[in-house]
């Protein structure tokens, strides 16, 4: 328990720290909060001295004064209160504003291992909702429950000033309202907890789904995730719930605590009046008291509840940006141009640390030279692209280019150089020329329009209805493969690269388009070293060399025709088999 309390205090330390940048504002949000107290609680204390010294003296002029001065503290609370408020919620909103960019900002520098881990929906929580609890911890949290503890201390100093025998009755009650708030808090917490936790779940798996119902439908699998979906929305529904159930029971026990403090209040203040023991202002202004006093302790059981999850998504938050699953950036070297030899010496991979899947890779790419990697599925192809662009560390060997070890040189300089144009294209929501520039300031529209005409995109783009300017939805639904395909080539070329990546870009277009797209590769590969990763035999016989993989190590190096030279080789095989369906579909 004290651990935990610790935590919370870390963590909450964190979150205060947060708001440095706009010290001001806490700084003001905290005088108002302590003005707040005496002012917006004064009311009863001032309504007693109107009934003892002007109305039961009989005093016009008194009452008169009084009331103005009654008015003019309520339009004063109105006004602090509306500044407190507003500046409160600026402060969280400001906050929170940046919190979401370091999260995103943090988010894009993670290794791709991170992201084959967690789930999409899981981080989506983590910078919309568990971003957004953080917020309530300064507009209901620490601010509004400071200004709660100090009205609840000006209540209780009035109601001294005014009758300490009335305060004591009233305060008789006080124990059981703090009980019932405790116990009412531990409650919630833990329902709030779960909340999140399927909320959590939920998005992941919406995610999940949304993303994946092509294949949802094309295998008729409707029913089935439906079934989830509805078995995950009941156990959401269930945690809401069960947090209602303790509201809906905590309300009425405290109306029912208010209502015996009245009752003894007013059955204890009657007999006063009778003695004289106590005034009849006193006995006015009391229950209003009893109402300020009962008020926010109530409050503050939802207020330390709305903390607490503030604190449990604040330390999820802070757990993700202080995860170091990032590629170490410690390289110095600058990397204005590449030459564009690549060497890999006895490189070992492994995704899990355990299973390699890359075994003593070695080969040697020439500047400007084509070389292409074959091999059947999991022998290793793509893995060797994710780490020569350093998406994932290599465990042994070394990779260098133009002689120097990849590590040595600036991760963001690095990856400017070289350029990778995947099967599987992805488009932003946003125009064809924003999704070839990506936002970039330092590329023109005029050079992605020299580059579509480099590689000969430029025709197809004007057929578009408003051509570069035509707008592409979600992951470029609304566009053929081939017109993806070339957009991801325009993409490719307009960054000038210095070593070129492509992987299986032709596998998944039809031969008419293909036609287009080889013409598109051969602009893209002229005079820059490249790296083509194809199941098409044919169309990578033109390459400097050919790499073949097995099962993660190297089986065969050399050009088309050395290779088909090899008898039993792994790439005579595939050819001969690849030619053989080509004449059976023939």
């Amino acid at each position: 328990m004290e651990q935990k309390q610790e935590l919370d205090l870390v963590v909450l330390g964190k979150v205060l720290k947060l708001a440095t940048p706009y010290r001001g504002l806490f700084i003001l949000s905290i005088a108002l909060a302590v003005l707040l107290a005496p002012i917006s609680n004064i009311r009863p204390y001032l309504i007693g001295i109107m009934v003892d010294d002007c109305i039961f003296q009989q005093d016009g002029t008194c009452l008169l004064n009084m009331a103005f001065i009654f008015v003019g503290f309520v339009i004063a609370t109105s006004v602090i209160r509306y500044i407190f408020m507003y500046y409160s919620a600026k402060l969280g909103q400001s906050v929170i504003k940046d919190l979401r960019d370091k999260v995103f900002a943090h988010v894009t520098k993670l290794k791709l291992r991170f992201f084959d881990q967690t789930a999409i929906g899981k981080l989506t929580t983590r910078t919309i909702s568990d971003v957004e609890a953080i917020n309530n911890i300064f507009t209901q949290g620490v601010l509004t429950m400071t200004a709660d503890l100090l009205g609840i201390f000006a209540v209780i100093g009035f109601m001294l000033l005014d009758s300490w025998r009335l305060t004591l009755i009233c305060l008789a009650t006080l124990p059981l309202m703090v009980l019932a708030t405790y116990i009412f808090k531990e409650k919630v917490k833990v329902s709030f907890q779960k909340v999140r936790n399927e909320i959590s779940k939920m998005n992941s798996f919406l995610q999940e789904q949304i993303t994946g119902m092509q294949v949802v439908q094309m295998f008729n699998a409707e029913k089935q995730e439906a079934d989830k979906f509805r078995e995950i929305n009941r156990k959401y529904t269930r945690a809401n719930l069960d947090a209602i159930e303790y509201y809906a029971i905590f309300y009425p026990v405290v109306e029912l605590i208010s209502a015996m403090g009245l009752a003894i209040l007013v059955w204890w203040g009657s007999k006063g009046i009778w003695n004289h023991t106590i005034s009849p202002g006193a006995f006015v202004s009391f229950p209003m008291y009893l109402q300020m006093l009962f008020r926010p302790v109530r409050m503050l059981a939802d207020k330390f509840n709305t903390l607490q999850m503030g604190l449990v998504a604040a330390d999820r938050v802070f757990k993700l940006i202080e995860d170091e699953a990032y590629i170490s950036d410690i390289g110095t070297r600058p990397v204005p141009k590449l030459e564009g030899s690549v060497q890999f010496n006895n490189v070992h991979f492994a995704y899990d640390e355990e299973n390699f899947v890359l075994n003593d890779v070695s080969f040697t790419l020439n500047p400007g030279e084509t070389m292409a990697i074959v091999g059947s599925t999991g022998s290793g192809k793509t893995t060797i692209i994710n780490i020569l662009n350093r998406f994932y560390e290599i465990q042994k060997g070394q990779i260098l280019i133009d002689g120097v070890d990849i590590k040595k040189y600036k991760l963001e300089a690095l990856r400017d150089r070289v350029a990778m144009v995947l099967q599987d294209v992805f488009l932003f929501n946003g125009t064809v020329m924003e999704n070839i520039s990506l936002m970039d300031d330092n590329i023109s529209d005029k050079a992605v329009i020299e580059a579509s005409k480099t590689i000969g995109a430029h025709p197809f783009f004007e057929k578009l209805p408003g051509g570069y300017d035509f707008p592409i939805t979600e992951r470029g639904s609304n566009l053929s493969m081939g017109q993806r395909q070339l957009i991801s080539f325009v993409r490719a070329l307009v960054f000038n690269p210095d070593i070129l990546i492509l992987d299986e870009a032709t596998s998944s277009i039809d031969s008419e388009t293909e036609s287009i797209i080889q013409y598109a590769i051969e602009k893209l590969i002229e005079k820059r070293t490249s790296i083509i990763i194809a199941h098409r035999l044919s169309t990578i016989r033109h390459a400097d060399k050919i790499l073949v993989l097995d099962k993660g190590r190297v089986s065969e190096i050399g050009s088309h025709d050395e290779l088909l030279l090899n008898e039993g080789g792994k790439y005579r095989d595939l050819y001969e088999k690849q030619f053989a369906q080509a004449m059976f579909e023939t």
